[in-house]
């Protein structure tokens, strides 16, 4: 058997133009196993990164002020509370989506909050970036959900997906873009004519009868010392074949009609790829949030969307029964400032917040704090109390600290090798466990 099968090629086509990697593990002994071979499900936990691209006004979500013109639709007076939790009122105006009100009330349980953190820098390139990695002065760090595949599923076939924002991966794991969901169904029914599961290119009987000459071929060939080219090649057939059956397991999941939703969308891409055991971590975005003019406006209409968005994917997950392994993380680059400038906008603010829910995270908490200026107050790593005097700055690196250690990968060679520099005095402690104070 000497060329690839028609459904071989088109699913590497599709897998190139979908920016889709190979990263099925084909080196060694793996490389003369048996092509029928299928890869295990990855069976989580499941990352998934919601970004508020552009920099969002905290102050019109978890960290409400109400009072010296910093917000303009509520008074300190109206500011509502779920549990330990307070937060802006939007109900009465917000566009679409999904209010603070309901919001808390449904997931206030479970969320972590954390006020008062401290970007640094206030424009959106390195701050997406430092949100992103946890370091500030370097373009080869990956971005955690991508350090999080690279460590705990490898050679799943879509381990990190990305939709947006800052996508690096230090070079650890291929990045996967699967833009739509008529994409993914391509990807999943490499066998099939676009697709469409009922136009194979071959029946089951023609299809094992090519896999068995395959691999027949390749271990007659497995005393043979191949050159490099040749070895690649190998390798890229064999990932070919035994991701396009792991990616078939995707296709009952795949939703019949396609959602409206931005975040909807892309989630379920992520969704469907986590419960079929394809997929580690995705990195979900929505932009334009980069709010310099009519501030207001414009985060009550995107605001919304993104709780909307967020509640689609917990309730999704949810039917799916992958919830309780489900790790939500909800970030932005940078807040807003605590001022408008002359066109109702607020420009660039170094200092933001950070929100988690997930098996193994407390919720009802909420850790840290900014003043009334809006200002982050300094907080005691130890007890996790804000402590002016003696409190450190938290900023990116400590938060990504906390998510490897979190993920139980801090001490993975992959992680050591982009250390954070965090010093062990200044690592929180109880982050994700600790109960307020």
């Amino acid at each position: 058997m000497k060329h690839t099968s028609p459904a071989r090629r088109d699913f590497l086509k599709t897998c190139a133009m979908a920016g889709l990697g190979l990263t099925a593990a084909v080196r060694g002994e793996d490389v003369r196993a048996d092509e029928a071979a299928e890869l295990p499900p990855y069976e989580g936990p499941y990352y998934i990164v919601f970004n508020a691209s552009g920099g969002w006004d905290t102050t019109y979500l978890m960290d409400p002020k109400g009072a010296g013109g910093i917000n303009r639709l509520f008074e300190a007076g109206e500011i509502l509370s779920e549990g330990n939790h307070r937060f802006a009122p939007t109900a009465k105006h917000k566009q679409e989506g999904m209010s603070n009100e309901d919001f808390y009330k449904e997931f206030g349980k479970e969320l972590l909050v954390l006020n008062g953190l401290d970007y640094s820098v206030n424009n959106h390139s390195p701050c997406a970036r430092y949100m992103a990695t946890g370091k500030l002065d370097s373009l080869a760090f990956p971005t955690f959900p991508a350090l999080v595949a690279a460590c705990q599923g490898p050679t799943c076939p879509l381990s990190f997906l990305t939709f947006g924002n800052y996508s690096a991966t230090g070079n650890l794991v291929a990045m996967s873009r699967v833009p739509y969901l008529p994409s993914l169904q391509r990807i999943a029914n490499a066998d099939s004519i676009e697709g469409n599961t009922k136009a194979p290119y071959h029946d089951d009987f023609s299809l094992s009868l090519i896999e068995k000459a395959s691999a027949d071929r390749r271990n007659q060939r497995s005393g043979s010392p191949l050159l490099p080219r040749s070895q690649r090649a190998e390798n890229m057939l064999h990932a070919a074949q035994i991701n396009s059956k792991a990616l078939s397991r995707i296709t009952p999941y795949i939703p019949k009609e396609n959602p409206k939703q931005r975040l909807a969308q892309q989630a379920e891409i992520a969704l469907a790829s986590f419960k079929a055991g394809v997929c580690v971590s995705a990195n979900l975005s929505i932009g334009q949030f980069d709010s310099h003019a009519n501030n207001d406006k414009d985060q009550m209409k995107l605001i919304p969307e993104l709780l909307e968005g967020i509640t689609y994917v917990l309730h999704r997950a949810e039917e799916l029964q992958i919830r309780e392994k489900l790790v939500v993380i909800m970030q932005s680059e940078m807040g807003r400032t605590p001022d408008y400038n002359q066109g109702n906008g607020k420009d660039h603010w170094s200092i933001g917040s950070v929100m988690f829910l997930g098996p193994g995270i407390a919720g009802n908490r909420v850790i840290g704090a900014t003043d009334e200026k809006q200002f982050a107050v300094p907080l005691d790593p130890g007890s996790l109390k804000s402590d002016s005097d003696k409190g450190i700055r938290v900023r990116p690196e400590h938060i990504h600290q906390a998510l490897r250690q979190f993920a139980g990968i801090a001490d993975h060679a992959f992680s050591q090798k982009f250390p954070l520099g965090v010093k062990e005095e200044e690592q929180l402690q109880g982050f994700w466990t600790q109960a307020n104070a």
